[in-house]
Protein backbone atom coordinates (compact mmCIF):
# COMPACT_ATOMS: atom_id res chain seq x y z
CA UNK A 1 0.00 0.00 0.00
CA UNK A 2 1.27 3.44 -0.98
CA UNK A 3 1.03 5.87 1.97
CA UNK A 4 2.50 8.85 0.13
CA UNK A 5 -0.85 10.31 -1.09
CA UNK A 6 -2.19 10.07 2.46
CA UNK A 7 0.92 11.78 3.88
CA UNK A 8 0.71 14.51 1.21
CA UNK A 9 -2.95 15.12 2.12
CA UNK A 10 -1.97 15.34 5.79
CA UNK A 11 0.79 17.84 4.93
CA UNK A 12 -1.70 20.01 3.06
CA UNK A 13 -4.17 19.95 5.98
CA UNK A 14 -1.38 20.54 8.49
CA UNK A 15 -0.07 23.57 6.53
CA UNK A 16 -3.60 24.99 6.24
CA UNK A 17 -4.21 24.54 9.99
CA UNK A 18 -0.84 26.14 10.79
CA UNK A 19 -1.64 29.11 8.52
CA UNK A 20 -5.04 29.51 10.15
CA UNK A 21 -3.50 29.35 13.64
CA UNK A 22 -0.93 32.00 12.67
CA UNK A 23 -3.67 34.21 11.24
CA UNK A 24 -5.71 33.85 14.43
CA UNK A 25 -2.64 34.67 16.57
CA UNK A 26 -2.15 37.84 14.51
CA UNK A 27 -5.82 38.78 14.96
CA UNK A 28 -5.59 38.13 18.70
CA UNK A 29 -2.50 40.34 18.91
CA UNK A 30 -4.28 43.12 17.04
CA UNK A 31 -7.35 42.77 19.26
CA UNK A 32 -5.20 42.83 22.42
CA UNK A 33 -3.57 46.05 21.20
CA UNK A 34 -6.96 47.60 20.47
CA UNK A 35 -8.26 46.44 23.85
CA UNK A 36 -5.30 48.03 25.67
CA UNK A 37 -5.89 51.29 23.78
CA UNK A 38 -9.61 51.25 24.63
CA UNK A 39 -8.89 50.54 28.30
CA UNK A 40 -6.33 53.36 28.41
CA UNK A 41 -8.87 55.71 26.83
CA UNK A 42 -11.43 54.68 29.45
CA UNK A 43 -8.91 55.35 32.22
CA UNK A 44 -8.22 58.81 30.80
CA UNK A 45 -11.94 59.57 30.61
CA UNK A 46 -12.38 58.47 34.24
CA UNK A 47 -9.50 60.75 35.29
CA UNK A 48 -11.03 63.62 33.30
CA UNK A 49 -14.45 63.06 34.88
CA UNK A 50 -12.89 63.02 38.36
CA UNK A 51 -10.94 66.21 37.62
CA UNK A 52 -13.95 68.04 36.18
CA UNK A 53 -16.28 67.06 39.01
CA UNK A 54 -13.61 68.06 41.52
CA UNK A 55 -13.25 71.46 39.88
CA UNK A 56 -17.01 71.97 39.54
CA UNK A 57 -17.29 72.22 43.32
CA UNK A 58 -14.88 75.16 43.25
CA UNK A 59 -16.77 77.22 40.63
CA UNK A 60 -18.83 80.11 41.95
CA UNK A 61 -22.60 79.84 41.48
CA UNK A 62 -22.63 83.26 39.80
CA UNK A 63 -19.79 84.39 37.53
CA UNK A 64 -17.73 87.18 39.09
CA UNK A 65 -18.39 90.71 37.93
CA UNK A 66 -15.43 91.67 35.75
CA UNK A 67 -14.19 95.25 35.44
CA UNK A 68 -14.59 97.16 32.18
CA UNK A 69 -11.79 96.63 29.72
CA UNK A 70 -9.67 99.81 29.39
CA UNK A 71 -9.57 99.50 25.59
CA UNK A 72 -13.34 99.14 25.23
CA UNK A 73 -13.88 102.29 23.09
CA UNK A 74 -11.11 101.28 20.69
CA UNK A 75 -12.39 97.69 20.46
CA UNK A 76 -15.93 98.94 19.76
CA UNK A 77 -14.67 101.33 17.05
CA UNK A 78 -12.75 98.53 15.30
CA UNK A 79 -15.78 96.25 15.54
CA UNK A 80 -18.11 98.89 14.11
CA UNK A 81 -15.65 99.68 11.33
CA UNK A 82 -15.34 95.99 10.39
CA UNK A 83 -19.07 95.22 10.46
CA UNK A 84 -20.55 98.60 9.64
CA UNK A 85 -23.17 100.28 11.80
CA UNK A 86 -25.95 98.01 10.47
CA UNK A 87 -23.93 94.84 11.23
CA UNK A 88 -23.12 96.03 14.72
CA UNK A 89 -26.81 96.59 15.45
CA UNK A 90 -28.10 93.31 14.01
CA UNK A 91 -25.36 90.76 14.54
CA UNK A 92 -24.18 91.66 18.03
CA UNK A 93 -26.74 90.83 20.67
CA UNK A 94 -25.68 92.14 24.07
CA UNK A 95 -27.76 89.56 25.93
CA UNK A 96 -25.91 86.50 24.63
CA UNK A 97 -23.23 86.21 27.32
CA UNK A 98 -21.81 88.20 30.20
CA UNK A 99 -18.63 88.70 28.20
CA UNK A 100 -20.50 90.08 25.20
CA UNK A 101 -22.61 92.38 27.35
CA UNK A 102 -19.50 94.05 28.72
CA UNK A 103 -17.89 94.45 25.33
CA UNK A 104 -20.97 95.63 23.43
CA UNK A 105 -22.75 97.89 25.91
CA UNK A 106 -22.35 101.60 25.43
CA UNK A 107 -19.62 103.20 27.53
CA UNK A 108 -20.83 105.16 30.47
CA UNK A 109 -20.08 108.88 30.28
CA UNK A 110 -17.18 110.00 32.45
Amino acid sequence: MNLQPLLDALDIQENAARAQANDLRTQIGDLQTRLREAETHLEHLAITRKTVTGLADRLPAVPPDLPEHPDYPRILAVFNEATGPQGAKTSAKPSTTTCCRRILKAPEPS
